[in-house]
């Protein structure tokens, strides 16, 4: 960018305001707004500053009013201000006036600190050298007689002999060491015939001065120069524009003298030195002085310093005749139109990386000497983002007479608050989320973001913002939703808005929803955020008040209905909610009824709902048909003024209320008969013979106009025209079948006359007649009223099967009596059988088993009592759990103590009770009595009639 486009750049702050002085001349002003303008046309190529400024306040105001700065030095803890009229202010890095040094009694030239900022040294034109120190009340004053202008302490000023050098007019590099003994200062001259000392610089072991001839450097460890760099050809003499020293590091020392730059790095190799330097020692192993880096400037040179690896230079601005005179050592003639001076930002190759103007008050009354550059100590380097650590940052001062303004790196609240001003929203924002600034600028840059977004009427973009810039404030959302709102844009917003974390007022979702009734492109985004939005988050009425008015006009839109049907659920009127929802055909309707039970709101409904299901509908209808009865169903469908097939949709309804009443829908019978004959003729037959509601006559008509045959034979039937029907079946049905099941069902012999009468007519209806009246009519008499000569279409082969079918018949009923006898055999032999199996049960039942003790099983002996049969049981039978299988609960059922008594027997019935035997033994005679006849009848059966039988005290006693 240019020079003059960077000039136009707002001028620094006073302690946080901005502003040029008030003395400033009203010209200058419109000069400014010129070169501003021209620096709008170049905005888009403009570059980020580095660095940002601000005036020195606190006490400075004040001295500068009386007096005129003249010296500046920086220390680690403070700065010294020295003055025209030799006072020596110290001050701290806010401007305050913490000490004050009477020095001198003429203006103040340099001023040096120590490295540990303890003392603190200063020369004037009153020919005076002063040190002080900052924490006691030493002073030492050294006359000479003849100005001075330069001075450096030794670093390690009080350790080393409180060492110092100093210069002047008189040409002499004096260096001055306190005597070890008797008081008193060693002076030594290190050079003297080259002219006045303009600056002194001191590092470590290295002192480096500039006179006439040009720079020094001279190693005070060794007392031997290092080199000696010329003085840069023509460029201004000394006193009209002084050569500048730094040193950036403990080897690198800048030189800015008249507009040429050097960087002159200190070696300690034996090579030769470079770039036309002279080296006054040729030993090797020696430190010398190399040339790094040299460039020329357009300007003068009033102060440099470094700024990690580039150049902070203080520039000049000369005027033109100056400029054609730059290489001349003339002095400028016009006093009042100096230009504003500035501060570039230059790499060792002088890459120029910004320029910035500075609103120094007096400017135009000011030479290139009354301006000096300062900067405080410095050890750090920028990062890549050339940005610096929090309390790391190199200050610069830059003194004029009447004003000395602070320059500072920029740090990331002011690359965000640069990208703010030049509208590059994004990259600030970007900044901010990656950690750059406070957390706190999130909220001013969304703010600010969001501004210029809606500036650029960019409202989408905007609202899909609103949740990553505004966060989870309440407050901020409500305003920008009121804000859309006023914009008549919250249709985007919408969409955004959060509905917990944070949740916002009541009153802002309202004013959202409402908004969205205005325009019908936003209904389907109303429906959907309706759906979306918890109900508990706003009150529906006032969105129902607001959709309300619409609801005859042109702008109502299915979605807008259907938003309402869903507010009005919101706020329990669910009976409008129905009509809305059966007005636009909603499939979900029939649950919503049942949910809430709304039978009773679905009266004037039901075309709407036969429309939207019909199957569904007709259920509901035929299910509540008490409450919702069937004329104000046909009632409503037969004046329905939609578009449907509305006859179709009442013959749906009549046809499942008949199945379910017959009786319910008697009333429009005869509308259902004109119904099925239009839509479901085969239902015409049941109907026709379950109802007893309808019009003959008038069901007659309608079957003769639908050309409906067998439904017109019915109706004449049960009109009492039993022989037109059956003229009807013969002459245009033709189905002799029907018309023998028709005679049949009337039990009318003389149809069958008339059956016969209008079959001899017509040849293949006698033959026709011939095979579907076997079993009603006799063959023969039929054959016997044909008349002669009339020919029967296969007559013989119809005989025949006539014939055939009547042996057939015949023989199926010799074969099925035949088949009835055998059975009637086999049942008399089964039931026998079964007989004989049931007695044999019987007996067996009544036999126990004997279930020997351990010791009769070991020895082999038996219970005399016990049948040979009832021995081979007892041994498989002896695993049976007794206790499962016996009544009482596994005890005896005479003594009722536990059958598992040791070397005591038991016996078990299949009755499920059980004995001991010696139990049994006393009442042996007694059951032998009572059932001899029992053992005869036993014995017939095969077994021993000698054998002694037990028997169940319990049941024989209850047979009894």
């Amino acid at each position: 960018m240019s020079t003059a486009a960077r000039r136009g750049h707002p001028p620094p702050h006073e302690n946080g305001v901005g502003g040029h002085a008030d003395d400033e001349p009203d010209e200058d002003g419109e000069e400014e707004e010129e070169e501003e303008g021209e620096g709008e046309v170049e905005d888009d190529e403009e570059e980020e500053p580095r660095l940002k400024y601000q005036r020195l306040g606190g006490s400075v105001p004040a001295i500068v009013s009386t007096d005129a700065a003249a010296a500046i030095a920086v220390a680690d803890r403070m700065v010294a201000l020295g003055t025209h009229n030799g006072t020596l202010h110290i001050l701290d890095f806010q401007g305050n006036q913490v000490k004050e040094i009477a020095a001198h009694t003429a203006t103040i030239n340099n001023i040096s600190f120590d490295a540990d900022g303890e003392y603190i040294g200063s020369c004037s034109d009153d020919g005076t050298v002063v040190i002080s120190s900052l924490f006691t009340d030493e002073k030492l004053k050294f006359e000479y007689h003849r100005p001075m202008k330069a001075i450096a302490l030794d670093p390690n000023y009080y350790n080393n002999y409180r060492r110092f050098a100093t210069g002047g007019l008189a040409g002499q590099v004096l260096v001055l060491t306190k005597k070890s003994w008797g008081g008193g200062y060693h002076k030594k001259v290190l050079r003297d015939g080259e002219g006045p000392i303009h600056s002194m610089k001191w590092r470590t072991d290295l002192l480096a001065w500039a006179n006439d001839a040009g720079v020094k450097v001279h190693d005070m460890k060794t007392d031997k120069g290092i080199a000696f760099i010329e003085r840069p050809k023509g460029i201004p003499r000394p006193e009209f524009l002084l050569p500048q020293l730094v040193w950036q590091d403990d080897t690198i020392l800048v030189i800015g003298w008249g507009t040429s730059v050097k960087i002159a790095a200190i070696r300690t190799d034996s090579s030769q030195g470079l770039n036309g330097i002279q080296r006054s020692i040729t030993a090797s192993n020696e430190k010398y002085v190399d040339i790094v880096g040299s460039f020329q400037t357009g300007y003068h040179i009033s102060g440099i310093a470094p700024f990690g690896d580039l150049l902070v230079v203080l520039a000049y601005i000369p005027e033109e005749e100056d400029r054609e005179n730059s290489f001349s050592n003339s002095v400028p003639s016009r006093q009042g139109t100096a230009q504003r001076p500035e501060i570039h930002l230059v790499s060792w190759k002088n890459d120029e990386l910004t320029t910035d103007a500075l609103p120094i008050h007096g400017y135009e009354h000011y030479k290139a000497k009354d301006y000096a550059l300062a900067h405080a100590p410095f050890s750090g380097s920028s990062n890549a983002g050339g940005q610096w650590a929090a309390g790391d940052e190199p200050l610069y001062y830059i003194v004029s007479p009447k004003d000395i303004v602070v320059a500072k790196p920029r740090d990331a609240e002011d690359h965000i608050s640069w990208l703010l001003q030049h509208g590059w929203h994004e990259k600030a924002l970007a900044a901010v989320e990656a950690g750059q600034g406070r957390t706190e600028l999130l909220d001013e840059v969304g703010s600010r973001y969001l501004d210029h977004l809606i500036i650029e009427r960019k409202y989408a973009e905007a609202a899909r913002l609103c949740p990553k810039l505004l966060r989870g404030s309440p407050s901020a959302w409500e305003r920008w939703v009121f804000h859309f709102a006023h914009l008549r844009q919250l249709a985007v917003l919408v969409p955004y808005i959060p509905t917990e974390n944070p949740q916002l007022s009541d009153t802002a979702y309202e004013v959202a929803l409402v908004a969205l009734t205005t325009n019908p492109s936003f209904h389907e985004l109303l429906l959907t955020t309706v759906k979306k939005w918890p109900p508990t988050l706003y009150s529906a009425s006032p969105v129902i008040s607001a959709i309300e008015p619409q609801l005859n006009s042109s702008s109502m839109t299915d979605s807008l209905k259907e938003a309402l049907a869903e507010l009005y659920v919101i706020n329990n009127q669910y009976d409008k909610a129905l009509s809305l929802y059966a007005e636009l055909l909603k499939p979900e309707v029939f649950e919503f009824i049942e949910k809430h039970n709304l039978h009773d709101a679905i009266h004037d409904k039901v075309v709407n709902l036969m429309i939207l299901d019909s199957k569904r509908t007709v259920n509901l209808l035929i299910q509540h048909r008490d409450t919702i009865l069937p004329n104000e169903v046909v009632g409503q469908l037969l004046h329905a003024s939609k578009s449907c097939d509305k006859r179709h949709l009442l013959h749906l309804y009549l046809h499942a209320l008949f199945e379910t009443d017959m009786n319910a829908g008697k009333d429009y019978h005869d509308m259902q008969v004109e119904l099925y004959a239009e839509y479901e003729p085969r239902m015409l037959i049941p109907f026709l013979r379950t109802s007893q509601h309808y019009r003959l006559d008038k069901a007659y008509e309608i079957f003769a106009q639908k050309e409906l045959v067998r439904e017109q034979v019915f109706v004449l039937g049960r009109m009492g025209n039993a022989k037109e029907a059956l003229s009807t079946i013969i002459n245009k049905l033709e189905d002799i079948q029907e018309a023998v099941e028709f005679v049949m069902e009337q039990h009318d012999d003389e149809l069958w006359e008339e059956l016969i009468r209008q079959c001899l007519q017509k040849p293949e209806m006698v033959g026709m007649l011939l095979e579907h009246t076997v079993g009603n009519l006799d063959p023969l008499y039929i054959v016997s009223l044909v008349p002669d000569g009339l020919e029967i279409p296969r007559l013989r082969d119809r005989l025949v099967k006539i014939v055939t079918d009547y042996r057939t018949e015949t023989s199926l009923r010799h074969g099925c009596n035949d088949i009835l006898k055998v059975n009637i055999q086999e049942k008399d032999i089964l039931k026998a059988d079964c007989v004989n199996l049931l007695v044999k049960y019987y007996h067996e039942a009544r036999r126990g088993v004997y279930m020997a003790s351990m010791d009769e099983e070991v020895t082999g002996t038996r219970v005399a009592e016990g049948s040979s049969r009832a021995n081979e049981r007892s041994s498989s039978l002896r695993a049976l759990e007794i206790k499962s299988r016996t009544r009482c609960g596994a005890r005896c059922c005479l003594c009722f103590d536990p059958l598992s008594i040791q070397d005591i027997s038991v016996i078990v019935f299949y009755c499920c009770h059980a004995y001991h035997t010696s139990c049994l033994e006393g009442g042996l005679d007694l059951m032998k009595s009572n059932s001899s006849t029992q053992d005869s009848d036993e014995d017939d059966e095969g077994t021993p009639s000698g054998e002694s039988r037990m028997r169940c005290v319990l049941c024989t006693t209850a047979a009894a």
